[in-house]
Order: structure tokens, then sequence, then C-alpha cells
């Protein structure tokens, strides 16, 4: 079997492991899945699913999003950085309710453009969909 690339978490989960002195078996029983299948997993030769990694993590107790960066499911520091700038433009007491909208749409369109955040809606720091309609962009001017 070709490594794929989790070698990474592999490593990662057999020093958690070691750490919370579990054998193989005892965090595979503790985890619920089967001893085989995490030998895999700490080895690099298979990518578990984010539900794998969530029970592996409460096993660990640990956190289940530091698990989820390692495998690639997150990426932390850009989902981070939307959400830090998000938050700054949402309690930045300067600006009205529209202008922090209006900035929250053009940021999110510039995500776009540069491909990210395609197809997903634009989130508020606490998780909620924002309105990003288009209901108003006649009125909208350009910088020239």
């Amino acid at each position: 079997m070709a490594s794929l690339n989790v070698g990474n978490l592999g490593e990662y989960l057999r020093e958690q492991r070691r750490n919370a002195q579990l054998s193989l078996r005892q965090l595979a029983d503790a985890a619920g899945v089967s001893n085989p299948y995490l030998s895999q997993i700490e080895r690099g030769l298979r990518k578990p699913s984010a539900e794998v990694l969530q029970q592996v993590a409460k096993a660990l107790r640990i956190s289940a999003e530091t698990l989820y960066v390692r495998a690639g499911i997150l990426d932390a520091e850009r989902d981070r950085d939307e959400v830090e700038t998000r938050a700054v433009i949402l309690a930045d007491p300067s600006l009205n309710e529209r202008q922090k909208q209006v900035l929250l749409q053009i940021y999110e369109s510039f995500r776009k453009e540069n491909g990210f955040g395609i197809g997903e809606p634009a989130r508020a720091p606490d998780g909620t969909e924002e309105e990003t309609g288009d209901d108003d962009a006649g009125s909208r001017r350009t910088a020239g």
C-alpha cells in the first residue's frame, strides 16, 4: 500500500497515544475502531474520516480540530485568518452595520476571486450565515 501523505498525522497520533500511555489495542477499543485500522493510520497507510478522528481525539482527550488540521481536513491558518478578519470588521465601533455588511461582501468577493470560499456562504464569527444578497447591487460604486 502506498503512503497517503498522512504520515504527519500518524506520527502525531502515535506520539499522543504513547504520551497517554495507551497501547494500540487500548486506543482502538476506546475509539471504537479496529486495531489493524488504527495501526494503518499511524503508519500513514490509511486516511481516516473526520468521524474516526473525532472518536480517536475523544479517546486521547485531545482536540479533534488538531487532528483535522494534521489530516488536511481543515486549513487552520486560512480558516483562522478568515474568522479573525470578519471579527475585526464586525467589532469595529467606527463602522455602522451597513458599512460592516458591505465590507464583508467585498471581502467575500475578493476571496472568491482568489479561489477561496467558492460555493460557501459567508459566515459570521459565531458560525451563522450572513446575508450576501445582491439586492442593492445597482447602488454600489467602484473606486476609480
